[in-house]
Parts: C-alpha cells; sequence; structure tokens
C-alpha cells in the first residue's frame, strides 16, 4: 500500500453507529430531500458566481454551505474566526476528516479551493462543477504525480488563495486523535512561504450531560453515501462543530514534517480528551 493512500483503522459497524435518538422516517426523508436539493441547486448555480467579484462569491459560498448543513437536519456551532485578508500569500487551511459534511461545513467558514482526489473530476455533473469551483486534484496512487502536485499548490498559495487540504488522507470517526497528517501539502505552504490554518471538526450528539462525539456523521471505511445520508437525518440533535484555531505563521518551524506535526497536534489538542470511545482494536 503506497504511503499516499493512508488506511484509518474505521468501519462503518464500529464507528459509524447513532446511540441518541432518532427522528420519525417521514420528516427525516423531507430532511433527505431538502439537502440534496439545496445541494443540487447550488451546483447547477456554481458558474454564475464567476462572473461576481471575489468577496461577494466568498459571502454566497458561506451562505450556501451553512444552509446545506442545516438542510440536513444538522446544527452549526463556530468556535474563532479566520483572520481577514491582508494581502500576500495565501492560507493553507488544514482540518481533521470524519464526514461528507466536513466540506459544507469548511466552507462555511473558511471557503476556498478545495485538493480533491483525481477521480471526483470524472463524476457526472459534480466532477465538472468541481473543476470549474478551482478544485485542485491529485492522483494520489501515483507518487510521481506529487511533486507537481506540490508547485501546484504552491503556487496557487502565492497568488493569495485559500487552499483547503484534509491532510490525514482519509476518513476517522472523531474519536480519538484521528490520523497522522501527512507532509506533503504543508512543503506547499513553506514553498509560498504562506500562513497555515489548523481547523478542528467535531459531530456531537445531543445534550446529555455530556457532548459525546456523534457516530451518527462518520463517513468511513466502504460506508455506502446513501447510508451515511440516512443515517445523518435520523440522528435528532446532530451538531457540527468547527474551531478555527490560531494561524500557524510562516516560518515557524523548519521543515514539512515538523510543520505537519505541529499542525496536527493543534487541531488534535482539545480531542485527546474526549470521551474514550475507541473501537480500534
Amino acid at each position: 500500500m503506497s504511503t499516499w493512500l493512508p488506511v484509518s483503522p474505521c468501519t462503518p459497524p464500529g464507528c459509524a453507529v447513532h446511540e441518541g435518538s432518532v427522528r420519525h422516517p417521514a420528516p427525516a426523508a423531507a430532511l433527505l430531500l431538502a439537502g440534496c436539493a439545496l445541494t443540487l441547486t447550488g451546483a447547477l448555480c456554481a458558474p454564475l458566481t464567476l462572473l461576481l467579484g471575489r468577496a461577494c462569491r466568498e459571502l454566497l459560498t458561506r451562505a450556501w454551505s451553512h444552509g446545506v448543513i442545516r438542510a440536513f437536519g444538522v446544527r452549526v456551532r463556530v468556535v474563532g474566526r479566520p483572520d481577514a485578508d491582508r494581502g500576500g500569500p495565501g492560507v493553507l487551511v488544514v482540518a481533521n476528516h470524519v464526514s461528507w459534511l466536513d466540506i459544507p461545513l469548511v466552507a462555511a467558514v473558511c471557503p476556498g479551493r478545495m485538493l480533491a482526489k483525481s477521480d471526483i473530476r470524472h463524476w457526472p455533473l459534480l466532477g465538472p462543477l468541481a473543476a470549474l469551483g478551482g478544485t485542485l486534484f491529485v492522483e494520489r496512487d501515483r507518487l510521481r504525480a506529487l511533486p507537481a502536485t506540490v508547485h501546484a499548490l504552491a503556487s496557487v498559495l502565492r497568488g493569495g488563495a485559500r487552499v483547503v487540504v484534509f491532510p490525514e488522507g482519509s476518513t476517522w470517526c472523531g474519536r480519538g486523535a484521528g490520523g497522522r497528517f501527512r507532509p506533503a501539502a504543508f512543503q506547499a505552504a513553506i514553498d509560498a512561504e504562506a500562513a497555515v490554518q489548523p481547523v478542528r471538526i467535531r459531530y456531537l450528539g445531543a445534550p446529555s450531560g455530556r457532548r459525546a462525539p456523534a457516530g451518527a456523521a462518520a463517513f468511513v471505511g466502504d460506508d455506502p453515501l446513501t447510508a451515511s445520508l440516512w443515517r445523518v437525518v435520523r440522528a435528532a440533535g446532530l451538531t457540527a462543530e468547527i474551531h478555527v484555531m490560531t494561524p500557524i505563521p510562516a516560518g515557524t518551524v523548519h521543515g514539512r514534517r515538523a510543520l505537519a506535526g505541529l499542525a496536527q497536534s493543534t487541531v488534535a489538542s482539545d480531542r485527546a480528551n474526549l470521551p474514550a470511545a475507541s473501537v480500534h482494536h
């Protein structure tokens, strides 16, 4: 197995389990239709936003992304805020990866160009729209393509753009410390002299003494997307929490591995205190 293709030990039966209250199938189905409809509407209208200025485009992206999450019946809690655009190099946003919900969640707070696997480029409808929206694609099964990807990332960052990366390389259920941050994207930040913006994502169940990680949101292993969608809309009281942490300025540490390690420890710092619920034996 290539080191560029990390594997998470999380599995749907062991990790993607909802233990709280559930919605009746009828309102859950209504939420599913609403969420899918809003997602499709935004995707179809995305080309029109290219006619708008950057500030207006980002405002619409934030509003639409937040609306998509709410349409699926998930509350949103934001802690902190990204630094204002001060010109110069862009920012590399790095977050832990739990669910497909991570993408609109990050876009609701830190919209930017996404780094995605090349397979998505060939998806019907969404693939061309993702390319049109500035998504950067990486061929994860070809290590020889990695230097070109790093070069492209660095070029975009030098141009002042915000780039969003999930450096764990795979989804994890949100329990425990998560996966190791792969260093390749951090080399691009070093080359562009760009700051790194750590972001921590958590999905929490309904308040009940303590807010435990919600397995309903986890999209791991070979879990079908349809099953994950249904699990999310059936879960009552689900909250998506995104914590925008203090940026790591360019030049803080030397080397991509040290920078990746610092970003990983920053994102994982509070997760280390979550209730023990490990099923990774």
